[in-house]
């Protein structure tokens, strides 16, 4: 019995020979959803209205619709979410490298609230 701790790497799905379906992120949701959306497209049509060819047509429609939809909105969500990573970060290194400086942030708030408090007395 073969496992992944004898040294082999497992082995990718190619969709169509192009796209690598476990590597490329937000690739394997999307084609799930687009597969569902394709059925339940092309099965609403045929209920509808018995024409066997166009509701294929509206069923790959479907396919094509809901897969780039849900790619664009997955898309979207990881960007933004990289984004506020980043700014995360950013923030930490500034806040390490200005510690106990006269630029730090918190020193600025202690003391203006310091000064508050000597005001009110």
């Amino acid at each position: 019995m073969a496992t992944e701790s004898d040294g082999e790497k497992p082995k990718s799905f190619k969709l169509l020979g192009i796209l690598d379906v476990q590597n490329t992120p937000c690739a394997r949701e999307s084609v799930l959803y687009g597969s569902a959306g394709a059925i339940a497209v092309g099965l609403s049509h045929f209920l509808v209205t018995s024409r066997v060819k166009r509701s294929f047509d509206f069923g790959i429609g479907g396919f094509l619709l809901t897969t780039m939809g849900t790619w664009t909105y997955c898309r979207y969500q990881n960007a933004k979410l990289r984004i506020q990573q980043r700014m995360v970060q950013e923030g930490m290194r500034n806040k390490v490298m200005f510690e106990g400086t006269k630029m730090d942030p918190n020193r600025k708030l202690e003391s203006s609230s310091r000064n508050d408090q000597e005001d009110n007395s």
